[in-house]
């Protein structure tokens, strides 16, 4: 089915992977932003994040993508916000989840966003999924969007992935991306024409309850979807979050705390249980035999993502 500029698109998701080397495909950095899908023409820009909501009114500093392309366009790509020449997940947050105006245009100045765009789906009226990615790419840098001061058209190296990788991790970034070439874009599937090579190991969990010390969150309960649709605990992170993000964090599952634990069965002392809404994003180095994460960091909450896409298969179990 061809897409349509009007339309809503689920973007093209990656299978994990080691790193590898291949003249078949092209290597990029991994950013790991909020994924966007921006339809451009003359008359609109809408920003469409990986849940299918429009999240246009979050980045006032996209507005006006369209005064720099011709005809209609679709991207695909990450909004980050950089410090210190890195994407940082805690201001990332700043942006995120927002929705007093003033505060929206206050946070742009001080956060602006960068749209990393890495393809074009929809190029001068017509759907361009079909062609390879390598076609794909060079038409990317005819469309002009490169020229916005808040754009970039991301590069990529060929056949060296290993290398690369070792580059990537030695700059602290968060892994590599690894595609086929001459790959079609294949909407809301996680095909194994695109790889995903991560420096950590990382988990999109629900959280499902906290623990306190002296007023404030010593860590999080965590807990993944089964194949069944039941909820299984995979342990607590009480690290990689400072006091800013803590009291954020208290905000945020405020609304959800409950007196029935949605995992059934567990009894933890102290905990405070919240309803299964919240996702966040977790490093960790190796799964246990009975599915708990050994040495998990927080990284972030995870608005673009639902509950029901947090399901055990994700983790690698090494314990």
């Amino acid at each position: 089915m061809s897409i349509r500029f009007n339309s809503v698109i689920k973007p093209m998701l990656a299978v994990r992977s080691e790193p590898f080397d291949s003249d078949e495909y092209l290597f990029e950095i991994k950013w790991d932003g909020t994924r966007c899908i921006a339809f451009v023409n003359r008359r609109t820009v809408r920003l469409q994040n990986r849940r299918l909501r429009n999240i246009t009114y979050r980045y006032p500093e996209l507005s006006d993508l369209n005064r720099y392309v011709n005809g209609s366009v679709i991207l695909d790509g990450e909004v980050i916000v950089i410090k210190n020449g890195k994407p940082s997940f805690r201001l990332l947050q700043m942006r995120e989840h927002v929705d007093d105006e003033e505060v929206i245009k206050l946070r742009a100045k001080l956060y602006p966003a960068v749209y990393i765009v890495f393809d074009l789906l929809y190029y001068r009226g017509k759907d361009i999924t079909s062609k390879p990615l390598i076609e794909r790419k060079q038409l990317l840098k005819q469309t002009g969007i490169n020229r916005h001061p808040h754009v970039i058209v991301l590069d990529h190296i060929e056949r060296y992935g290993k290398r690369f990788f070792r580059l990537v991790k030695k700059e602290g970034l968060e892994g590599v991306m690894a595609k086929h070439k001459y790959s079609p874009y294949e909407p809301g599937k996680r095909s194994r024409y695109w790889k995903k090579i991560k420096v950590m190991e990382t988990v999109d969990a629900i959280i499902c309850g906290f623990r306190h010390d002296k007023r404030k969150i010593s860590s999080l309960l965590l807990c993944l979807y089964t194949k069944t649709g039941s909820l299984k605990y995979i342990g607590s992170v009480g690290t990689g979050f400072d006091e800013e993000t803590m009291g954020f964090l208290e905000k945020v599952m405020e609304p959800f705390i409950t007196d029935r634990p949605a995992v059934k069965g567990i009894k933890i002392k102290d905990a405070v249980w919240v309803k299964p809404v919240i996702v966040c994003e977790v490093g960790y180095q190796e799964v246990t035999h009975d599915g708990r994460l050994r040495a998990p960091v927080f990284k972030r909450i995870r608005y673009d993502k639902a509950p029901e896409e947090c399901t055990v298969d994700q983790v690698k179990h090494r314990g």
